[in-house]
């Protein structure tokens, strides 16, 4: 049975609902631009791909990126806009919802093993979700100087966690940040998979699968369903 002593976690899109929860952002900015009828998913979607194509640049502020990468959008889906407009996906993140299996499936590990969190943000964006507890280790882009996909926020896990690679379990929802990022790092990743989409065949493969983080419980030897 696998007995991690440190549980790591990706935030957005594995603890926190953000993709869903950040639309309405995109659509007044496009709809404040006069492109209502550009597709919101497909720019959205578009929008966080130029995110990670700069995760593997030298570190900029999350934020920044996001700015950066809406220009991109734009100029991609032929709309005029301010990029300042991306304020408003950042004035959402207060807003943000946990998914229902959060509280109760952190607060069951929480009572055997310690808990990190490792996320491409900025700690001021990290501080106004909802994810209102204390965790034994955070790991920001913001403090390693870098994101996951080349490796350096996991490097920063890995140098700040206090046990053995073999010792952690890490349990993200983003192949292309997660897997991409920390398979190579020899670390033993559990893949969050919410939407049900394919792994990419370029996509290191994960050890585990699965479709919410309750199932965790039951990976390490617990009632899957725990109670609140």
């Amino acid at each position: 049975m696998l007995s991690p002593r440190l549980l790591s976690f990706d935030v957005f899109g594995t603890l926190v609902r953000s993709r869903d929860g950040g639309y309405p952002a995109f659509a007044s900015i496009l709809r404040d631009c006069g492109a209502a009828d550009v597709d919101v998913k497909e720019f959205e979607e578009f929008w966080e791909q130029r995110n990670i194509a700069h995760y593997w640049e030298p570190y900029r502020p999350y934020k920044e990126i996001c700015e950066l990468s809406l220009a991109e959008a734009f100029a991609h889906f032929g709309v005029s806009g301010r990029t300042q407009l991306i304020q408003r996906y950042f004035d959402l993140y207060a807003g943000f919802e946990l998914y229902p299996d959060v509280v109760p499936t952190l607060d069951a590990l929480a009572r055997t093993r310690r808990l990190a969190i490792v996320s491409n943000i900025d700690d001021d964006l990290l501080a106004a979700t909802s994810l209102r507890r204390d965790f034994d280790l955070v790991c920001t882009a913001e403090r390693a100087r870098g994101y996951k996909p080349d490796g350096t926020l996991f490097r920063y896990l890995l140098a700040h966690a206090s046990v053995a690679k073999e010792e952690l379990l890490h349990s993200g929802q983003s192949q292309f940040t997660d897997l991409v990022g920390g398979k190579p790092l020899g670390l033993t990743i559990a893949w969050i998979n919410r939407r049900g989409v394919e792994l990419h065949a370029s996509v290191p493969r994960p050890d585990f699968i699965f479709s919410d983080i309750a199932s965790l419980i039951g990976l390490l030897g617990g009632d899957r369903h725990p109670s609140t």
